[in-house]
């Protein structure tokens, strides 16, 4: 929930909000035997919690130079094979993940060993972190393809036996259905889960850095996550009937499966204090070095030619544009537009940037996981693929609104005034935008530029997967005749530490381990 809270709600119970505290822990598995299934739960979040909440490492090692760029959520200055995803930002991105997975490993593994009766009151943590360990998952997926997974993470389970912990590969198909056959029976269970007992709510409310112990949010997370998921897959043949199928299920029957429709119940980690673990203050430096808060043209001049109410709290004026957006042109040269953004102190720099109090001087800035918006453009697509058109531009539209909506609460949280809070939209200037925009021709291309807008540099990897899948905002790239990738790479190659180290098991997908080769959802 967007202003829910997070330090504020508990956190400062399990740990004080002390990285050592939270090491000391949840992610020593020496330690493992002090702990508890609970804290473990804890533990999961944490360590994913600077891929959810906005972070100097995630924004300027891996997102700076890859998704970003990808997808034109920024204007950066063009140079050398800048297609070709970095090393670091690889490595970096592929270890935080397999330490969270490690970490889940180990929260299996305490609640496993706990008697049946405790399993049974701690149930609820079991389907939680498996909800929030299938988002990340889904997301080094549709990165790389596929991946050592169902066996990786087991050195602790295996008795830190290394020669048997080399994981196998299983293909990214088998992830999603494995994946997708768990939430569905997650969001069943949610349903007919007994009351939970006085002690087990507080704790759960304590421990949950998500959803703060809201079960009916679990259910909006799980079934939206599901929505997700089965749409990205629904084009590929091995799932389409079961796609279709799912989900005429999830949106025919809401009460059933209640998705995240409203910002109200937007999933996130929030930060109630900038001074704890949980926090956006590395989102300055992130974001703000070696100008990667640039404002792309193509999305500067859509939200201009359209009168976007959005555009004064994502993005503000250059300081010498007079208030004007001028978003920077991808095919200049790399002299020009270093120009262009640098200025002289004669004439300061007309390009925009990305509006720094709501982004990236905003401490408190939220780690977005499901918005309501995103959903309401899933469900938009899936009424116009359905035919059902009145329904599709509902959705649509109410997706616009409620991305509208979020931008001002974001800046609401922010203690800076760099650049002056707009004012809030009014309802005609909203409904003149939704008129702008014209439903009822290429449906589905506004909706992916609607997917785009709303993402921009927030969820970016999300914003690239649905780029791939859709083919649409369509974008083009300055390349030079000696640039070895001359396109946007359709996945990111296995790091070089995973192919040195599990080399026996890596040589089963080496095959496919191209920056070209499509994932098996994107088949447009």
């Amino acid at each position: 929930m967007l202003l829910a809270g997070l330090c504020a709600a508990g956190i400062t119970a399990i740990t004080s909000c002390s990285k050592s505290s939270f090491d000391e822990l949840y992610r020593d598995p020496g330690k493992i035997s002090e702990v508890s299934a609970d804290k473990q739960f804890a533990g999961i979040t944490y360590s994913y919690r600077e891929l959810v909440v906005p972070s100097y490492w995630n924004y300027f090692v891996i997102l700076r130079s890859t998704a970003n760029r990808y997808v034109q959520a920024t204007g950066w200055a063009n140079e050398n094979n800048q297609l070709i995803p970095g090393g670091a930002s690889i490595q970096d991105r592929w270890n935080t993940y397999y330490a969270g997975l490690a970490q889940y490993r180990e929260f299996e593994k305490v609640y496993t060993a706990l008697p049946e009766a405790e399993r049974t009151q701690l149930r609820i943590f079991y389907l939680a972190a498996k909800i929030f360990f299938y988002d990340q998952t889904q997301q080094v997926v549709d990165l790389h393809g596929d991946i050592p997974w169902s066996q990786a993470g087991m050195l602790s389970t295996n008795g830190g036996n290394y020669p048997s912990s080399y994981a196998k590969y299983d293909t990214a198909e088998e992830i999603y259905k494995a994946m997708l056959d768990d939430l569905k029976s997650i969001s069943t269970e949610l349903n007919t889960l007994p009351a939970l007992t006085s002690g087990v709510s507080t704790s759960f409310k304590t421990q949950d850095l998500i959803n703060k112990g809201d079960i009916t949010l679990w259910k909006k997370y799980c079934n939206s996550l599901r929505l997700r998921m089965l749409t990205r897959v629904s084009a590929a043949s091995t799932f389409t009937a079961r796609a279709n199928q799912e989900l005429a299920d999830i949106v025919g029957n809401q009460s059933t499966y209640p998705l995240t429709l409203t910002n109200a119940d937007n999933i996130d980690i929030s930060v109630f204090n900038s001074g704890s673990d949980i926090n956006a203050r590395g989102f300055r430096d992130g974001l703000e070095s070696w100008n990667a808060n640039i404002a792309g043209k193509v999305m500067i001049d859509n939200m201009v030619s359209k009168a976007d109410p959005r555009l004064p709290f994502i993005f503000e004026p250059g300081q010498g544009a007079n208030g004007a957006y001028i978003g920077l042109d991808q095919s200049l040269t790399s002299a020009e537009q270093t120009a262009l953004i640098s200025g002289t102190p004669a004439n300061p720099s007309k390009i925009a940037i990305y509006n720094r109090s709501t982004y990236s001087r905003n401490e408190y800035f939220p780690g977005l996981l499901i918005t309501a918006s995103e959903v309401n453009y899933l469900l938009a697509e899936y009424y116009n693929r359905t035919g059902n058109n009145a329904a599709a531009k509902s959705a649509f539209e109410q997706g616009i609104k409620q991305s509208i909506a979020l931008f001002p609460a974001i800046r609401a949280l922010s203690k800076d005034n760099t650049t002056t809070a707009a004012t809030q939209p009014t309802e005609d200037q909203i409904n003149t935008y939704i008129s702008n925009i014209g439903w009822g021709t290429n449906n589905i291309q506004l909706i992916a530029t609607q997917k785009w807008l709303h993402f921009n540099v927030i969820q970016p990897l999300q914003s690239w997967a649905e780029v791939r899948r859709l083919n649409y905002p369509v974008f083009t790239f300055r390349t030079e005749v000696s640039d070895i990738q001359k396109t946007v790479p359709a996945r990111w190659n296995i790091p070089a530490t995973e192919v040195n180290l599990n080399g026996a098991n890596y040589d089963a997908v080496k095959s496919k381990d191209k920056l070209d080769t499509k994932l098996f959802w994107d088949v447009n």
